[in-house]
């Protein structure tokens, strides 16, 4: 007998939409106890940054660049590209298809404005690859109040994609993403500040990959293994929050912690702990040292090989909605340059940033190794990410 599960449609998002309408509370509140000084909006800045992800078959690189420009004290535009080239040999890809590559195009455009004490920002996005389309907007709205010592932070976003399938020019599909985040600071001691976010999301529409598949026992295949399209439901809601500390030692040098807790309408729940140090060498140098560990337990659809042939309503053998783990291990060193180097004397700094990951899948199988179908090995691999980026304020 197939398997039917109902998801909640609103459950989750009910969660959120408590925390959102106290910190909005807190907004509305703050604006009347303002002090006369007010907050100020970030220096101009510019950023150029080259990436470079590869691991598990794939290789993904390219560079960005990103402008930020004040028209007056309280006004400041910024934009953003994002290119990057992808060509994937994964585990995925060799047991049901060929090689591939392609090219990502991502555009931003935002725009603040700081009043008084109060941050609003409005962005709009574009993402465009051969068979997918991603158009967004969110705003933002941020208020410092209680002697600046508290932040309050509110925002919105809204996601349309346009999901098609390269060499089958009938398939089209579509999701929405609807999104909303809410958060506060607090400087604690003179050392000391900490932060806890929180956010929710709502998708709805074509959620997985047209390319992907889930394979099941056929006994009537010389191979013993059938495959068929992935199903999953059109709905799912997730909710994540978020703690996050910061610790300044005497000698310049500080301490963070971040720990996660996702969940979500599928029934994955993942939570991950990250520690980081960085310390400064003179005037020129900051050496960031970082571990994270992750962890994730499957949907509730998901099986890396099925008994037969539809066996449920919903079918998934993504290894990302599997039950895993990765442990990633970083380095950074950032130089603050001096005024002989810089652009017409302004500051500027050059950082590279290294981390090693490890993933570890606890039942996702490699189907491209021996041991039989169903007893093959569980998967894993390692990637390397490498970021150099070059900033410079005016």
């Amino acid at each position: 007998m197939a398997v039917t599960k109902m998801f909640p449609e609103n459950k989750i998002c009910q969660n959120i939409l408590q925390v959102t309408w106290l910190v909005l509370l807190c907004c509305a509140f703050s604006l009347f106890t303002l002090q006369a000084n007010a907050a100020v909006l970030a220096p101009d800045r510019a950023d150029i940054l080259y990436h470079s992800y590869e691991g598990g078959g794939m290789k993904i690189d390219g560079p960005s660049l990103l402008v930020r420009k004040k028209t007056s004290e309280s006004l400041a535009f910024k934009a953003y590209y994002y290119l990057d080239s992808i060509s994937s040999a994964s585990v995925d890809v060799m047991s049901t298809a060929s090689p591939y590559s392609e090219t990502r195009h991502e555009g931003q455009l935002g725009v603040e404005y700081l009043h008084g004490k109060t941050l609003m920002s409005f962005n709009i996005r574009q993402s465009d690859e051969d068979d997918f389309l991603a158009r967004s907007f969110g705003f933002n709205v941020s208020q410092d109040t209680f002697g600046d010592l508290t932040n309050l932070s509110l925002g919105f976003a809204y996601g349309d994609n346009e999901i098609g399938r390269n060499g089958d020019e009938s398939f089209q599909e579509q999701s929405e993403q609807y999104r909303i985040n809410a958060g506060i600071s607090q400087i604690l001691t003179r050392n000391l500040t900490a932060s806890l976010n929180f956010e929710a999301i709502a998708d709805k529409g074509y959620l997985n990959n047209p390319y992907r598949t889930v394979r099941f026992i056929d006994n009537s295949l010389p191979s013993g293994v059938g495959y068929q399209t992935e199903i999953y439901p059109e709905t799912r809601n997730s909710f994540a929050a978020k703690l996050s500390a910061s610790y300044y030692l005497p000698y310049r040098a500080a301490l963070f912690f971040h720990y996660r807790h996702f969940s979500d309408s599928w029934e994955i729940t993942a939570s991950d702990v990250e520690l980081g140090y960085r310390h400064p060498f003179g005037d020129s140098f900051e050496l960031e040292l970082k571990a994270r560990y992750y962890q994730q337990t499957q949907a509730e659809f998901y099986s890396d090989l099925f008994p037969y042939r539809d066996a449920q309503n919903y079918l998934a053998r993504d290894k990302e909605l599997s039950d895993f783990n990765d442990l990633t291990l970083g380095i950074g060193l950032t130089y603050t340059m001096p005024a002989s180097l810089s652009f017409n004397d302004w500051p500027a700094e050059a950082t590279l940033q290294w981390d090693y990951m490890k993933f570890d899948y606890n039942n996702f199988r490699d189907p491209t190794a021996e041991g039989g179908i169903g007893n093959e090995p569980f998967y894993g691999f390692s990637a390397n990410v490498i970021r150099a980026f070059y900033s410079l304020y005016f």
